[in-house]
């Protein structure tokens, strides 16, 4: 008991030097804390949006489901005994807090950045109004940020990519993979990057086959109880949304009678405003087909259909992509896609009951109650709901921001084009990623581009390390080298001495 109370009082008496040497980083953690303290007692004991409940569902009842991957409701369920959504709700929460933990150490160890420049890049992730009620929502997006900035870290961590490096990678990008299907192109992205790098071949395959190992398991037991090798079958119903608002059966040639059903007409016709209504709404053209909205057959036939649209009209589905991926830059958040959705991504004025839609021998009001093991129905608290609510209102980081903070990590690649982008080409390229990838497949959507901020936060911040800064320096003197890189120091080393001089970064690979 004196040894371990000793040991207790050494870890306190360390945190002393370490706060004293990153006070602006303290100060800020501190704060998102608190924040998120707020939030929680204010909004108790959890928030829930229109996906919660399916997500729920498969935690209380496990099976694969057909809409979306299980990963997140894999986390549900391991919480699950333990009957508390605010303890859902603390975990992401610390998911959130890690990130910012994360994106400041590698900075001061990789990089070199100094105190403040790391603390900058990392605020966004920890004070963003929007973020914080994104984690205090029963939603999958908090969780696959962690995973995917955790891997990011990891990799971008090590100045030598080695085969223990590449497994854990791909075993977080494959969990990633398994909590929302953008996982894909961020494994894709992983393996541009160590190729450009010219990683060792073995390493390669080891970070491919962790990273598969989860998911073909998931896929057989998706076969052992729905009959098909898979993750999902919503990608072709989703792909078919984003064909929904340009789709013209008039430019298409030799249209299957079994997909005719699915054309509409833009003007005086059937088809709603949004590509979502080509899911959502009562008046989609899928629900001329009978059987459950989400089907084999319905999701093959909608993946034809929307195929076909493209082929036929890529101008058309370029420009719908544009569109959808230009509107995260707006200064001004506008209301989309409704005002209902819309209002679950805010901390509301009053408490919405939770709904009565059938499960599958029970409601979602029913299921969550038993999560719970009592009324799981959200609490507003004041005076704490309404200062998290103002403070929602005021401070975020607005979608011009976002641009110029990709912008600015564009700079720092293009300095350092010689070796193709550098480090800062794997952050910046997943974040550009998982802003297309929403645009090119389904519809625009606020939650969607959270998960792009930290990464693009840290590419920006690359873009002032001692390489890149050396690189532009260089171009001033008009091409001539650039100083010779210095030995990157230990963690330890940064931060326990702040004078430590700022080292040249290493390459991944």
């Amino acid at each position: 008991m004196a040894v371990s109370g000793l040991r207790g009082r050494v870890r306190v008496s360390a945190l002393g030097p370490l706060i004293r040497r990153n006070p602006a980083f303290t100060v800020i953690l501190a704060i998102a804390a608190l924040l998120r303290l707020v939030a929680m007692v204010g909004y108790a004991p959890v928030m829930f949006f229109n996906d919660s409940f399916d997500y729920l569902h498969v935690a209380v009842k496990p099976q694969p489901h057909q809409l979306r991957p299980n990963g997140y409701s894999f986390l549900l369920q391991a919480l699950e005994p333990l009957h508390s959504f605010a303890l859902v709700a603390f975990v992401q929460h610390l998911m959130g807090l890690a990130m910012g933990v994360m994106i400041y150490a590698l900075l001061r160890h990789r990089f070199g950045l100094p105190g403040w420049g790391a603390t900058l890049a990392a605020a966004p992730v920890l004070l963003d109004g929007y973020q914080i009620q994104l984690e205090h929502l029963v939603l999958s997006d908090t969780m696959f940020t962690f995973l995917a900035v955790t891997a990011v870290t990891v990799l971008l961590w090590h100045e030598r990519t080695t085969w223990k490096v590449g497994a854990a990678v791909g075993l977080l990008i494959g969990f990633a993979w398994l909590t929302r299907s953008v996982g894909l192109p961020v494994l894709l992205g992983v393996l541009v990057f160590l190729l450009i790098r010219r990683t060792d071949w073995r390493v390669l395959a080891v970070l491919l086959a962790a990273s598969l190992l989860p998911v073909v398991g998931y896929m057989g037991w998706y076969k052992a109880e729905r009959g098909k090798f898979a993750i999902t079958e919503s990608n072709g119903i989703f792909l078919y949304a984003r064909t929904y608002k340009f789709a013209d059966c008039h430019k298409m040639k030799d249209i299957p009678v079994q997909e005719m059903p699915l054309c509409t007409e833009a003007v005086g016709g059937s088809r709603q405003p949004n590509s979502q209504d080509g899911i959502w709404n009562a008046a989609s053209p899928l629900n001329r087909y009978t059987g459950q909205r989400f089907s084999p057959e319905k999701n093959k036939i909608a993946n034809d259909f929307a195929r076909r649209a493209i082929l036929s009209q890529p101008g058309d589905f370029l420009k719908v992509v544009a569109h959808d991926f230009l509107r995260v830059f707006q200064w001004k958040r506008t209301v989309f896609p409704d005002p209902a959705t819309y209002s679950q991504y805010e901390f509301g004025r009053r408490s919405a009951p939770l709904p009565e839609w059938q499960m599958g021998g029970g409601t979602a009001r029913q299921e969550a109650n038993l999560y719970e093991d009592g009324d799981a129905r959200t609490k507003l608290n004041q005076p704490f709901a309404g200062v998290i609510r103002v403070y929602q209102d005021h401070v975020y980081l607005r979608g011009s921001l976002l641009g110029l903070i990709l912008l600015v990590g564009l700079a720092g690649m293009v300095a350092m084009w010689r070796r193709l982008g550098g480090l800062a080409f794997l952050p910046w390229s997943l974040a550009t990623g998982l802003l297309l990838a929403p645009a090119a497949t389904a519809e625009f959507d606020y939650r969607y581009v959270l998960p792009a901020v930290p990464l693009a936060c840290l590419a920006a911040a690359i873009a002032f390390g001692p390489e890149a800064r050396a690189r532009f320096a260089a171009l001033r003197r008009g091409g001539r080298a650039a100083p010779e890189a210095t030995p990157v120091p230990s963690l330890e080393d940064v931060v326990a001495d702040p004078k430590v001089p700022a080292p040249a970064a290493g390459s991944a690979g």
